[in-house]
This record gives structure tokens, C-alpha cells and sequence, in this order.
């Protein structure tokens, strides 16, 4: 127990007033002589004992009356759990509603946001005309760093509403903190209303600080089940009109309650044109497929939808995706080599590829700022100002092929291997030896045979040279030769696919480009090149979105506009590596399909979604949340469930303890009430 005025403890010296009363009054009793006083000295014993005992009872009601008047005006408090001082004077008081989208759950009471909000108005109302309050939600608008009084505290209250951003708890009270701190006011309290969901509420990374006294108001929802679309990708990164197309979708059950039959519709510009069933046990993920024909070049916007209630923001994932796609393909010729058939014939007239092809002593390197692949073909050396060049284009992504030339200067070739991670060419081997394996562990020629034969007719080498692999241990062989040299093979560097052949492609070293294994061979590094769109993104973080840099005028900045409708955003835009990045900066907060927008020319589809991160409804449990803040000492910290009783009163506690001058004024009448009854009925 504590004072709030402790001050007032000097008035205890009043109990020496009827002590002093007590102990001098010396009242004189006048004698009267009687003949015979046997029996009278025994009837005075009595009288004085009977006096004596009277007078103590009411010096002791006397003092305890004073006693209790006194600690009455001391205002005597018993502070809550976590706190040992109190305050006086004004507060900074920061209130958090928790308008993230698991508050639409419901609870025995009502919508859980509506109860946050109806707490809220009555914390505002406990406190007095003098505090100021600061009201936060997860959208960390402008308008939270400011002092509200009461009534605007109220009002400003009454228009929150759900929002799709999620915010970590310590990360709500850290700047809840920074903005308090800017006030003067003596005490700065704060209160949290929050579902506690186990997602967000990061209480273990909240740091202790005494001058701040935090209250998180736990307002405890209805258990119930949630199923969420949680996302969901093509099985290959390549999608063109006319193909077969798999889509995968994860399906999670969030709730205790097992899903026995379920259904998912797969849209695809408007149409429903699939549709898949599942189960789900509790608290578990399933993978569902929907297999279509894509049926329009361009730009194809869908979504996979289920049924669920009462939480619905997840319930549909929107995803968007280009089954026109150019990759462009940079072909380097080297001095010797005056034409390049196979790699004409293979990318020049097919609509998939965008091919330009310059000689080694005429190449414009702004051409690798959007090209995808680079094959440098029998180049004679590898100048320093080319390895630059092609170290800035795997920097961001893409394929690089190198293929050695037979008059090859191996001082420029090996330095540039060597900064490149590649394995660095020795000798030229004349011997002609087969190719005795097609490595398919790895991967990279999957999907290209139906069935592997035992015999196969392989590409023949008749020059090429020994690969010094020693230092290379990330080099992976893709294709072996008999003698167990390496014909062609691949490495990762910086954000690349590299590749390196050998053998120099023509026809006195090898056969393999007029060779049926040449055509699949590259076209699988140029699909594997591809960096792969992401489907959907999410609403109101700062997505990046990068473009290709295909040398258009940027005078006019790309635009981000919603489909059907009239938002349009212009984003952040920064040059990076040759390319544009887009910063959307939380400017998108509805979900649906966007599209990239620059002189009336759309470069991008986009899709857009709530996260998931609400979806998970598991909240913390109070005597879990007690484990968390004992482990964490935070001794200023405390709890408060809303059990739906006399809120107010909780608030009062637990902000200024529980205070006792009530129990003392009463006391203290209690005290008056007993001297009288000393007084008038004890003779």
C-alpha cells in the first residue's frame, strides 16, 4: 500500500490531543462521610474499574477516528501487479485499437473491432479534461501523431475501420513511445486492445521501460475454423496460349475442426473454367491442381475461391500472369565465325524469342540491360571491358553461355572464367571421342524425354578442351564425354545461370549443333533463364516491381492502375542495373488486378491480395501472456481481460491501483458511531 499525498501523515500527531486530554484530567471527587463505610470502599473499587475501562475505549475510539480521517486524506492505493509507483498530474495517454482483419471475429459479446472501439471511448471517458490522448491503429496514418482531447478522441474512435495492415505489437508500442515521449505531460500511459492473436503479438520483444505504464486489453474471441487460399504457382515458369497449364494452390485449415469435403473454383478472366475438391485435418495444409488450357495471349487475370465464414478476407486469392513473353537473346560472333546458322535458325524466326546477334569487334552493351540470355560464340578473347559488362548483366539474372573458340586466347579466356567461377580451359584435346551421358539428376533436361533410352545417339566431339575443375566444386557436368571430360556444364553466379561448352560449336569440333540434343539444350537455359513474375503480391507493404529496361524514353513514369477502375498510382521508380524498379510505398490497399501502364503501353500484369498473416486466429491465452511478461521482467507491463463486467473500474486499478480512502471515511465513521454508543450506553 502506497500515498498518493503522504504528505498528510503529519496530522497523525493529532491523536496526541486526546491523549493528553485523557491522561491529565484529573477530576476530584468530593468525600462524604458515612458511619459505617464497610460496605461502601468495595462499591468504589467497582465504579473506578468500571470508569478507567470506559475511558480507554472511548481514548481508543477517539484516536482510531483520527488515525482513519488521516490516512483517508493521504489516499492510501494498492498499486496494481507490475507497478510500485503512482502518478499524479496529467497523462500522455497512447490507445491502440487493433483494426487488423482477425478483429472481425466475434466473440460472446459481439464483433470483437466494435468491442475494441466501445473499450476504447470508455477509456477516454475514465480520464480527465485535462489528459491528452494519442489513438493508433495498424495503418500508422499521419493523423496518429497527434494529441487528441477528449470528445475529438471519441470521435476519432468512431471512424476507425478494418484495414489490411498487419502490425507486429512491439512494433505498435515502440512508436507509440516515440510520439509519447514528445509530450510533457508528467505520466504517459499505454493501452492496447488487441484479440492477442499469436501471429502478431510479439510481447517477447517488447523492451521494458519504466516510464511507461502498458496495459494490453485482451479482448477474447469465439473460437472458430478458418480456411485461407494461402497461395499458389505453375508448375513450369514458361506460359503460352495454346498449352496445357498446371496450377497448384495451398489450401490451410486454420481451425480445430476437420474440412471432410471442400471445394475450390479456379476463374480465369472472369470464367470459371475449373474446379477442385479437398479434405483437411486439423491445423493442416493440402495442395490442390487445376489443370487448363490457356486460351489468350497477353495478359490473363484469375483467382481460386472457396467458401468459408465468418472471417472471408482469404477466402480468395487473385493471381495474374503473361502468356506473351519475349526473351532476348544476345548472340556475340567471333571474328572467325561469319555466320551462326544453328542459332539463326533456332531464334531468329520463332515469336518467343527477340534476337540480336553483333560481332565481337561491334557489340553495344546496352543491349545486356534487357536481354535475358548472352551467348558469346568462338569469341578469339575476353576483353576486360566485356567481362565488366557481363559481370553488371549476372548481377541481375539471366544466362550466359560461353563457347570457346579453337584459336582461343587462354590468357583472357582463363582470367574471365576465373572471375566468372567457371572452370578455366587447358589444353585443346584433337582425339574424337563420344558423349557417353546426359546427367538427368540435375535436372535441367527434364521434361525433354519421354524415355530415356539405353542407346542413344549422341552428339560426337572431335576437339575440345580439358576443363580445369578443381577449384570449382559448385560446376555441375551436364553432359559427359567417354573419356569423363566435360562437354557442357553450369555453375550459379551472383543471380545467374552461367554455362560453358568444351567443345567450340562447328562443324570440324563436333556435330552437336546440327545434333537433335542442340535445340532442346538451348532452349532449356533460356526457359530456365526466366526469372519467374510473381503471381500476386500484397496489399499495403512497399512492393518492389521490377521492369526490364528496353530503352524507351522515360520521360513519362510508369503508371500502376487498377483494372475497372480509378485508381491510379505513380510509383517510386529507381534505375538499377539497367533496369526500372517500382516502389509502391503502401500506396495500394485494395486487392483485385492491376496492370503496369507507360505512354498507353501495358508492360506488366499485376495481382494483388490481403496477407495471410491474419488468417492463423490462435490467440494467446492469459496465463501464457503472464508466462511471457514474467520471463521478459516487465515490471510496468500489465493485463486486463475484458470479461464484459465494470470495465471502467479494470481500467481505474490498473492505471492508479485500487483505492482504499473509501474504506477509511467509513472506518472512521464506524469509530464515531462507537464512542457515542461508549458515551450513551456504557454508564
Amino acid at each position: 500500500m502506497v500515498f498518493v499525498y503522504p504528505s498528510f501523515l503529519w496530522a497523525l500527531l493529532a491523536i496526541l490531543v486526546p491523549i493528553v486530554v485523557h491522561l491529565f484530567n484529573f477530576k476530584r471527587y468530593k468525600k462524604v462521610y458515612f458511619t459505617n463505610v464497610k460496605f461502601l470502599k468495595v462499591l468504589k473499587q467497582e465504579s473506578r474499574s468500571k470508569s478507567r475501562l470506559k475511558e480507554i475505549l472511548i481514548l481508543t475510539a477517539r484516536c482510531l477516528t483520527i488515525t482513519s480521517l488521516v490516512l483517508a486524506f493521504c489516499q492510501p492505493v494498492i498499486p496494481g501487479d507490475n507497478s510500485t509507483e503512482l502518478n499524479t498530474g496529467a497523462n500522455a495517454i497512447g490507445i491502440y485499437i487493433d483494426n487488423s482483419f482477425s478483429m472481425a471475429n466475434v466473440s460472446k459479446q459481439g464483433p470483437v473491432f466494435e468491442i475494441a472501439k466501445t473499450r476504447a471511448k470508455t477509456l477516454v471517458k475514465v480520464f480527465g479534461n485535462a489528459d491528452k490522448f494519442q489513438i493508433i491503429t495498424n495503418d500508422f496514418e499521419g493523423k496518429h501523431q497527434r494529441f487528441y482531447t477528449k470528445e475529438d478522441a471519441i470521435n476519432a474512435i468512431d471512424e476507425l475501420k478494418l484495414s489490411a495492415s498487419v502490425k507486429q505489437l512491439s512494433d505498435v508500442v515502440k512508436r507509440q513511445k516515440e510520439f509519447l515521449n514528445t509530450s510533457r505531460l508528467p505520466n504517459k500511459k499505454i493501452y492496447l486492445l488487441s484479440d492477442a492473436q499469436k501471429s502478431t503479438s510479439d510481447l517477447q520483444n517488447v523492451k521494458n521501460d519504466s516510464l511507461f505504464k502498458t496495459t494490453l486489453i485482451v479482448l477474447e474471441p469465439n473460437q472458430v475454423n478458418n480456411i485461407s487460399v494461402d497461395s499458389c504457382w505453375f508448375e513450369t515458369p514458361l506460359q503460352q496460349k495454346g498449352f496445357i497449364q498446371k496450377l497448384h494452390a495451398s489450401i490451410i485449415n486454420q481451425g480445430n475442426s476437420k474440412i471432410e469435403a471442400g471445394s475450390a473454383k479456379l476463374s480465369i478472366n472472369k470464367q470459371q473454367i475449373a474446379i477442385a475438391s479437398f479434405s483437411l485435418d486439423v491445423a493442416s495444409k493440402n495442395e490442390i491442381q487445376f489443370t487448363f488450357e490457356c486460351k489468350k495471349e497477353g495478359f490473363n487475370f484469375g483467382s481460386v475461391k472457396i467458401e468459408d465464414y465468418p472471417v472471408t478476407f482469404d477466402d480468395e486469392l487473385f493471381f495474374a500472369f503473361n502468356s506473351r513473353i519475349n526473351m532476348a537473346v544476345c548472340l556475340i560472333n567471333g571474328k572467325n565465325q561469319q555466320n551462326a546458322e544453328a542459332f539463326n535458325k533456332l531464334f531468329k524466326n520463332d515469336s518467343l524469342f527477340k534476337f540480336q546477334a553483333f560481332k565481337e569487334e561491334m557489340i553495344e552493351y546496352s543491349a545486356f540491360g534487357y536481354s535475358d540470355v548472352i551467348i558469346l560464340n568462338q569469341l578469339s578473347e575476353i576483353s576486360s571491358g566485356l567481362l565488366s559488362e557481363l559481370i553488371k548483366f549476372t548481377q541481375k539474372g539471366g544466362a550466359l553461355v560461353v563457347i570457346p573458340s579453337e584459336t582461343a586466347n587462354l590468357s583472357t579466356y582463363n582470367s574471365a572464367l576465373t572471375a566468372l567461377k567457371l572452370p578455366n580451359l587447358a589444353v585443346l584435346d584433337s582425339q574424337a571421342v563420344k558423349t557417353e551421358l546426359i546427367e538427368m539428376g540435375s535436372g535441367f533436361y527434364s521434361g525433354v524425354f519421354e524415355k530415356l533410352e539405353e542407346r542413344l545417339n549422341l552428339p560426337i566431339v572431335n576437339k575440345h578442351y580439358r576443363l580445369n575443375t578443381n577449384n570449382n566444386p559448385d560446376f555441375e557436368s551436364l553432359l559427359t564425354l567417354q573419356n569423363k571430360d566435360v562437354l557442357f556444364g553450369t555453375t550459379t553466379f551472383n543471380n545467374a545461370k552461367l554455362y560453358l561448352f568444351s567443345a567450340p560449336l562447328n562443324e570440324r569440333s563436333t556435330n552437336f549443333n546440327k545434333h537433335a540434343l542442340f535445340v532442346p539444350t538451348f532452349y532449356q537455359l533460356c526457359f530456365k533463364s526466366l526469372n519467374p513474375e510473381p503471381l500476386f503480391q500484397n496489399v499495403g507493404g512497399n512492393t518492389i516491381i521490377s521492369l526490364k529496361s528496353n530503352g524507351a524514353s522515360k520521360e513519362q513514369p510508369p503508371h500502376l492502375k487498377k483494372i475497372n477502375s480509378e485508381v491510379d498510382i505513380i510509383p517510386e521508380v529507381r534505375v538499377l542495373n539497367n533496369g526500372l524498379n517500382l516502389y509502391t510505398q503502401g500506396q495500394i490497399n485494395e486487392p483485385g488486378f492491376y496492370q503496369i501502364v507507360r505512354n498507353n503501353d501495358s508492360l506488366l500484369p499485376l495481382a494483388f491480395n490481403f496477407s495471410r498473416k491474419e488468417s492463423d486466429l490462435s490467440c494467446y491465452k492469459l496465463t501464457e501472456l503472464e508466462e511471457i511478461i514474467k520471463d521478459k521482467n516487465l515490471l510496468q507491463f500489465s493485463l486486463i481481460v475484458d470479461s464484459g463486467l465494470d470495465f471502467s473500474k479494470q481500467v481505474l486499478e490498473a492505471a492508479e491501483g485500487k483505492k482504499l480512502w473509501k474504506i477509511f471515511i467509513i472506518l472512521a465513521l464506524m469509530f464515531i458511531s462507537i464512542e457515542v454508543a461508549l458515551l450513551r450506553f456504557l454508564k
